[in-house]
């Protein structure tokens, strides 16, 4: 799996610890750098380069993790989700499918961080489960087939 990982310079230090923990665990994994304050930027290069499917996943770091996942969201076929605790990590990709998620460097540790990326890496969306429907709906919408 290749993994996308990009960050603003408040979290340069945390994602510098992430990239060798995600080559450790097997996947591929390319730094979009973190020298840009604006991390819109960095976020829409994430988002696109995942939405293009260069990238079977990515992850976005800022000092909280609203603003890159706000970014990356704005992207289409980008669907990116803050993950605050194990159970969102699982939930992302589970129930929401998430190609994306975001981590705040400012709020979670890095070894919290680190089990949620694992746990989220670890974890495939099941397109016969029950929450299919509800990202499917997400997606018609956002391709203009909003269904009543």
């Amino acid at each position: 799996m290749k993994i996308a990982i990009g960050c603003d310079p408040n979290a340069e230090e945390y994602k510098a610890v992430l990239i060798p923990f995600i080559k450790e665990l097997g996947y591929e994994c390319t730094d979009f750098g973190s020298e840009d304050p604006v991390y819109a930027n960095v976020s829409f290069a994430v988002a696109e380069a995942v939405a293009k499917k260069d990238y079977d996943r990515g992850i976005l770091i800022c000092g909280t993790g609203v603003g890159v996942s706000i970014a990356a969201n704005k992207v289409k076929g980008a669907y990116a989700a803050l993950v605050n605790n194990i159970y969102q990590a699982q939930r992302a990709q589970l129930s929401n499918n998430a190609n994306i998620i975001t981590l705040g460097a400012q709020v979670t540790g890095i070894e919290l961080g680190k089990c949620f990326v694992k746990e989220y890496l670890s974890l495939s969306f099941d397109p016969n489960s029950r929450s299919a429907n509800k990202v499917e709906c997400i997606s018609d919408y956002e391709r203009g087939k909003r269904k009543e």
